[in-house]
């Protein structure tokens, strides 16, 4: 076992991070994206950089598998508040 991702592969929970992020469902992940937003043209870089990647998502566009663990951890953690 190598521990290691090679070239151009991704991270294996990217496919799970993706699964949740979906699973909100449209209306769910628009709100999300308006918080982002929001709290992005207050300078908030950490929203900045979700508020991107969200956009990618809805947008169909690719997106990394860091970017999106990211992004279902941020969006993880803003449930719990």
């Amino acid at each position: 076992m190598n521990g290691t991702l090679k070239d151009n592969e991704y991270h294996p929970a990217a496919n799970s991070a993706m699964k949740y992020i979906k699973s909100l469902g449209n209306v769910e992940l628009m709100k999300w994206q308006e918080s982002f937003c929001s709290c992005a043209i207050e300078g908030n870089y950490l929203a900045g950089i979700c508020a991107e990647t969200m956009r990618r998502i809805l947008e169909g566009e690719p997106v990394s598998d860091r970017y999106l663990l990211g992004l279902a951890w941020t969006i993880r953690e803003g449930e719990k508040e």
